[in-house]
């Protein structure tokens, strides 16, 4: 069996707005687009969470408009 590796494109990435947890132990964040809180409480350990900016792939979220 052959297989071909296309030529991909790469994806294109910008600055985005993310929630970042504030305990250092804890490695969960979230884009800021995809939340349903306006300041969101870690999902995994509880505590409060803290905005930061990540290089991320583009994602568009639809239903984001809709909700806030």
């Amino acid at each position: 069996m052959h297989y071909s590796k296309k030529n991909m494109e790469p994806v294109p990435e910008e600055e985005i707005t993310v929630w970042a947890c504030s305990q250092e132990s804890c490695v969960c964040w979230m884009r800021e687009n995809f939340s349903f809180n306006q300041v969101p409480l870690c999902p995994i350990c509880k505590s409060e969470m803290v905005k930061q900016v990540k290089m991320l792939p583009v994602l568009t979220n639809h239903n984001h408009n809709a909700l806030g």
